[in-house]
């Protein structure tokens, strides 16, 4: 009697790239749903608002604003903006301040142009927009001599 040799059974095998391919496809999706910023968690306080006083605080009686013969707008000695910036985001920004402080502590706003003479209308124009944007009505004009 012969025997019957078995052949070698080859053994199973999985095949890696396709299950490489659904791994890559898992990182991606979990990178893609997952925020890398922390939630912030809700903290119940409340900012500082405005007080209102009960009697006027004393503040300066005016403000002045010089332009300068460069177009330089000069508060208390402290330059605001570019001479050559059109929208003077600065200086509204400080006179809206001054008016909020100014409403709660019940007292008016005066607010004095002082340009050079040899100053661009334009400009003075300029400063006008911002002090009207910044809602302060109490505006005069002073020339220097």
């Amino acid at each position: 009697m012969r025997r019957l040799k078995k052949k070698p059974q080859s053994k199973p095998q999985i095949p890696i790239a396709p299950l490489i391919d659904a791994v890559f496809l898992l990182l991606i999706y979990f990178m893609v749903t997952s925020s890398l910023e922390k939630q912030e968690a809700d903290i119940s306080f409340e900012l500082p608002g405005t007080v209102e006083q009960e009697e006027p605080l004393e503040l300066p009686d005016e403000q002045v604003i010089e332009i300068r013969e460069n177009g330089q707008i000069v508060v208390n000695e402290y330059s605001y903006d570019s001479p050559q910036s059109n929208r003077l985001i600065e200086l509204q920004a400080m006179l809206t301040r001054l008016q909020e402080s100014s409403l709660a502590n019940k007292t008016v706003t005066q607010v004095t142009i002082l340009p050079d003479p040899k100053t661009r209308h334009a400009r003075i124009i300029k400063v006008m927009d911002a002090v009207a944007a910044s809602g302060i009505k109490g505006v005069n004009f002073s020339l220097e001599d």
